[in-house]
């Protein structure tokens, strides 16, 4: 491989398989205080009086182009549906990260009630087909290597959203606030975050079986792309691992269709250095390829909480996760109230393993995942003005753990409520896969 610089062209250094091993181990677990927090909001974008219409790619490519000369302070994005993502930039503090966040969606909102349309807060698409709208390589070959496993993919691509709290890995000292105890908590309390989050319970018109139909997604695209590794050791030897067995979705090309290797791992890639030999940029695309429910990127990523109801439904996810992490009473709750959970992993990483699968199809109806909730929201509120929450911020808490968390309902039971057959009025009896 090579690279022009100057009208001259330099060979790009390949990497070995050692050498992978050491690239990640430094890129993906970075440790000290935790001191940052960020947030990424998905968004499906529907038109506010026929939502089960598609929205044209006319419609859609001029509110982006209105939306490039918005004033926005953090990155936005389009996924490969059309759907509309912000993620913020690393804050200090919790308020500075709502409130940066939250005045770039009252912006963004702006510019779509112009062209007459509005974000809606679901983790997946109840009505509409997946439909692309981006038309890229990268897209081009990730549909081609997902749809080896079934239809999962291009819902994944493009019909779900979702909320993401960015975290800091922690201390590299052991302890509530240190990265091997983070790491781990992360995957136990991400079944609780994802059971009481989950507003996904629709598809193609009709109740799936699942109050998470997106995690449903993730989990049928399969272990090497959606799957976490084991946690029973060093979290950095575990993911260096999984990224070099994990296989690889396409090899780049500077023109042209993009090869789509099956079966070929990374490991895989840099012994045989064929079709050509990987190289660093290479190694940093493909962890961006990889879509576990936790993905260390120098920070951790926690990417199992459906897209949430309301304006500012996105808020309560991530004061809760941050108060569970960062506050060390709360989190030293959070980890003693998930620790029984494990048992109910089978030893299977996530999201493919029975604790998942309960908190995606069951959420809080499942007893024991209703009263870990309960202890850990409750010591979510209780962290939150110690972190320096708004009482705007405390009240959304306080609210969802009264309306959702204590009665055994997450807002999927909201949606099916309402379904008779057409999206209106009494719901009929759910049906189960």
């Amino acid at each position: 491989m090579s690279e022009a610089v100057g009208g001259c062209t330099r060979p790009r250094p390949t990497v070995t398989e050692a050498e992978v091993e050491a690239l990640v181990h430094g890129i993906c677990f970075k440790t000290g205080p935790p001191a940052r927090l960020g947030v990424e909001v998905e968004w499906l974008i529907h038109e506010p009086r026929e939502p089960r219409l598609p929205v044209t790619d006319e419609r859609l490519d001029a509110v982006y182009s209105a939306l490039r000369t918005a004033p926005l302070n953090s990155p936005l994005t389009v996924e490969p549906g059309g759907q509309l993502e912000l993620s913020s930039l690393p804050a200090a503090s919790l308020m500075e990260c709502v409130d940066t966040v939250a005045a770039d969606l009252d912006a963004v909102r702006a510019v779509l009630r112009e062209e007459d349309l509005a974000l809606v807060g679901l983790g997946h698409d109840p009505w509409r087909s997946p439909r692309r709208f981006l038309r890229r390589p990268r897209y081009d070959a990730m549909e081609a290597c997902l749809d080896r496993t079934g239809p999962a993919g291009r819902f994944m691509m493009c019909a779900t959203a979702s909320v993401q709290v960015c975290l800091d890995a922690g201390h590299e000292e052991p302890g509530p606030l240190g990265h091997v105890r983070r790491w781990w908590l992360a995957h136990q309390l991400g079944a609780v975050l994802l059971a009481a989050f989950a507003n996904s319970p629709l598809s193609g018109g009709r109740p799936t079986g699942w109050r998470s139909t997106r995690q449903l997604r993730w989990t049928q695209i399969g272990t090497g792309r959606a799957g976490g590794p084991p946690l029973d050791a060093d979290p950095r030897r575990a993911w260096a691992r999984h990224v070099l067995d994990a296989p690889v979705m396409c090899v780049r090309r500077d023109q042209g269709r993009w090869d789509v290797p099956e079966g070929m791992t990374f490991r895989e890639w840099t012994r045989t250095r064929s079709p050509r030999p990987p190289t660093r940029e290479d190694l940093d695309y493909h962890l961006t390829t990889l879509f576990p429910p936790v993905r260390p990127r120098g920070h951790l990523e926690l990417r199992m909480i459906d897209a949430q109801p309301g304006d500012d439904g996105w808020i309560v996810p991530l004061a809760v996760t941050a108060a569970l992490f960062d506050d060390q009473e709360a989190s030293e709750t959070a980890y003693r109230a998930v620790k029984p959970l494990a048992e109910r992993t089978s030893g299977r990483p996530a999201p493919h393993n029975p604790l998942y699968r309960d908190a995606a199809r069951d959420a809080l109806t499942d007893p024991e995942l209703r009263d870990v909730a309960g202890v850990c929201f409750t010591a979510a509120l209780a962290a939150l003005p110690r972190l320096g929450a708004s009482t705007g911020v405390t009240d959304a808490v306080a609210a969802f753990l009264d309306r959702y968390v204590a009665r055994g309902r997450c807002p999927a039971d909201d949606l099916l409520d309402t379904y008779d057959g057409t999206g209106h009025g009494p719901h009929g009896r759910e049906t189960r896969p």
